[in-house]
């Protein structure tokens, strides 16, 4: 009847092409889709490292989600790396 959502800032450039690269390049058995940021802001460049997540009700399925992003993430050629001086 309803939804929740979450915003998560991601380690990534362009949460847009994040989107087109988790369905078109990222080898994985189960499809993983987010909405990029951009579309929820009055300026879509503040919204570029965004992205609204859909808080399922069901725990396995959200945990599941959960380990496929940080696995994309990991992943993913463009993941902004943060490096220790």
């Amino acid at each position: 009847e309803g939804a929740f959502y979450l915003m998560p800032k991601l380690p990534v450039l362009d949460t847009d092409d994040f989107a087109r690269w988790l369905l078109t390049d990222f080898d994985s058995p189960t499809t993983l889709m987010i909405a990029p940021g951009s579309g929820f802001y009055t300026n879509p460049a503040e919204g570029k490292q965004y992205a609204r997540i859909a808080y399922v009700l069901e725990a396995p399925k959200l945990q599941e989600a959960a380990q496929l992003l940080a696995r994309a993430l990991e992943a993913y050629p463009h993941t902004v790396r943060h490096v220790s001086a």
